[in-house]
């Protein structure tokens, strides 16, 4: 079976002290002010069964005794408080029982120990000398030396045992939430509305507070007013499962929307979202980051494509020449670059000046970044690279046929990393081509022109909003437990490590609508998980919600364990996708550590599940050819018909067509 993800439910308070360690003052339900003894007195009783709201506070003096019944903190801060003319009490009349009993039903049961039960409620309070009223956001007394927490109030009641009491929604700050050490990367203003609801005396409400909702397309003008005119703000619920940040929709703090949803129970994980990436051509593009041969990128076409989504996998980027070869081999139509991420982001920037300098109606005649670009000679039709002194009658003169194709960095190996055209030159073959840099080409406007704007119809490179889904796994090296050398106390300054930099710096420049990051378990293991809390932080820092999940191969039915964690992000205005549920049983190995529970994709404990049978190296292996020692080819047919389903469905073509085997002809 899949690793049981334990269920949160009715474990939020648990959950609220695990994920930030907070330690805020509960009230326990039928105790004396937290001191844990119970009330016992007719005079009690007697108050209780009368229904007099009023009378409450006769119940107050009857419960509250002496100070020796108040744990030793809560009587020293309280203490302070008196000796400064504090204090805490409800003002105005209860709110009517009827309507009281509506609104906080679980408020008024008999026979319920887990929750507090009231007296009465009221809507408005008063705690040294500051008038709060429900639902008014407010900084609650934090622990000692720490900063104080803040909260939304969703109720104010007095509880049967005379203790004056509110309930807080919590707002998270990025430190709070699974991000902790690097919330530094998220505006300090900025924070999360969560879920997470406790009670708490009323006297540790400590300063009301001024906190506004962005809109989902909150320009960044608006959001720096907004912001001058707050104590903070906030755009997302954070939830603990899958450490999700969702959009919010406008005035809608107590419920999450659609997208909170982490899990799915059908194939609408891959539809929900990319079916609302309507275009022209009904074809969504796809950006495949550090591709390998492309199976990642492969693996979500198919299975967009299962669903009704034309998903393209248009542009692919990888540092490896033969990982390119075979990419391209197999995806014709997908834009192969053989390139590091580092140069690919620089080439991207100089694409998009270029674009707007050759294909902007406003530019023509103008200076561009790139130095008087369109400015035309009186020979602009000529191309060649004599100098404007040369003289000499011998001089051979070379002209530009064609620009072939554009790169960022040294392919010239003479270190001078800059931006370069393949040119193929007038009379000369393709075993002439040559790279050249642009200001080498400052007299062949037209020709760079012709290129740009066929690169620009034929989508060579990505423009700034022009991906719909980026996806890519960065190198994994530099985390691995493999690895003996890893830099525990600077991850990012490993070389392979800083590829996720990269990564999200495409992100952040290419602002695609879905981001789609996988790498492995250790990536929250490694260095106290930083790596991965660094990664959730830069997507939640753009404006992205994200989650993430990890998610083991073998319970989707493979032949190995190989869990891997999978970062989804999507725009603010788009439905972040969630995870599919495991379709088979699966032998578990490694270790999930303990902060982490919640991310791992499996069914709820307890939850009866019928799941196909787990599958072993034999289901993949056992139809193979025999081979002897002196075999000589490198490749041989299937001698036999396949014995798994496994083994059927690893034959089938990309037409659908199984691969067949060879019979042997007996004599």
């Amino acid at each position: 079976m899949p690793r049981k993800r334990k269920s949160n439910s009715g474990k939020k308070d648990e959950a609220a002290l695990g994920e930030d360690g907070r330690s805020r003052k509960r009230i326990s339900s039928a105790t004396v002010d937290s001191g844990g003894d119970f009330v016992e007195d007719k005079k009690v009783e007697e108050i209780l069964e009368s229904g007099d709201c009023e009378s409450a506070f006769i119940l107050s003096d009857v419960v509250d005794g002496s100070d020796e019944k108040k744990s030793p903190g809560r009587k020293a801060r309280r203490n302070e408080e008196e000796e400064e003319g504090g204090d805490a009490r409800f003002l105005g009349k209860p709110v009517p029982e009827e309507e009281a009993r509506k609104r906080w039903p679980h408020r008024y049961q008999k026979n319920q120990s887990e929750t507090i039960q009231a007296r009465c409620h009221f809507v408005q309070a008063e705690v040294d000398g500051q008038v709060f009223f429900l639902e008014d956001d407010s900084y609650v007394k934090g622990e000692e030396g720490k900063e104080n927490y803040i909260c939304k109030i969703i109720e104010l009641f007095q509880a049967v045992d005379g203790s004056q009491n509110f309930t807080a929604q919590w707002y998270y700050r990025a430190s709070d939430t699974v991000i902790k050490n690097c919330g530094h990367l998220i505006d300090n203003k900025r924070v999360f509305f969560s879920e997470i609801k406790d009670d708490n005396p009323l006297d540790c409400l400590v300063k009301k507070l001024k906190i506004v909702q962005l809109p989902l397309k909150a320009e960044s003008d608006a959001t720096e007013k907004l912001r001058s005119k707050c104590d903070y703000y906030y755009d997302k619920m954070y939830l603990l499962p899958y450490s999700s940040f969702v959009s919010l929709q406008r005035d809608s703090t107590t419920n999450s929307n659609e997208s909170g949803s982490t899990i799915s129970s059908d194939a609408d994980a891959v539809t929900v979202g990319f079916s609302e990436l309507e275009e022209p051509t009904g074809e969504r593009t796809l950006l495949d980051l550090y591709s390998g041969c492309g199976a990642m990128s492969t693996g979500l076409c198919l299975g967009a494509n299962s669903c009704g989504v034309k998903l393209v996998t248009k542009w692919a980027v990888d540092i490896n020449q033969y990982a390119c070869e075979s990419l391209k081999l197999n995806h014709p139509e997908t834009q192969v670059r053989n390139e590091s991420a580092e140069d690919f982001l620089h080439l991207l920037k100089e694409w998009e000046k270029l674009c707007a300098s050759f294909l902007s109606s406003e530019s023509n005649g103008s200076s561009d970044e790139h130095g008087n670009m369109n400015e035309r000679e009186d020979n602009e039709g000529d191309c060649n690279d004599e100098d404007d002194d040369a003289g000499e009658e011998d001089s051979e003169v070379f002209e530009v046929e064609e620009i072939l194709a554009i790169c960022y960095g040294d392919p010239n190996k003479n270190g001078n990393a800059k931006l370069h055209f393949k040119v193929r030159w007038k009379g000369y073959g393709p075993d002439e081509d040559t790279w050249e840099p642009l200001e080498g080409l400052s007299t062949c406007q037209e020709k760079l022109k012709e290129f740009v704007s066929r690169g620009y119809k034929m989508k060579i490179l990505p423009l700034p909003g022009t991906v719909d889904v980026l996806c890519g796994g960065p190198p994994c090296q530099g985390i691995s437990g493999f690895n003996r050398f890893r830099n525990k106390d600077a991850p990012l300054e490993d070389p392979k490590n800083k590829q996720l930099v990269v990564f999200m710096d495409i992100v952040a420049y290419l602002k695609p609508k879905f981001v789609l990051m996988e790498n492995v378990v250790d990536i929250v293991k490694f260095a106290g998980g930083f790596l991965g809390r660094y990664a959730l932080g830069r997507l939640v820092a753009m404006g992205y919600q994200a989650r993430m999940g990890m998610m083991a191969a073998g319970a989707y039915g493979l032949p190995q364990f190989r869990m891997r964690m999978f970062m989804w992000g999507a725009l603010p205005t788009e439905r972040l996708p969630q995870y599919p549920l495991p379709t088979h049983n699966v032998v578990v190995r490694g270790v999930i550590p303990t902060e982490f529970e919640l991310n791992t994709v499996a069914f709820d404990e307890g939850r009866e599940v019928n799941l196909k049978k787990e599958l072993f190296l034999g289901d993949a292996l056992s139809d193979l050819p025999h081979v002897e020692n002196n075999e000589e080819r490198d490749e041989m047919p299937y001698d036999s018909e396949p014995q798994t389903e496994f083994q059927r469905f690893i034959r089938l073509q990309r037409d659908g067509e199984l691969v067949v085997f060879f019979r042997k002809m007996l004599y």
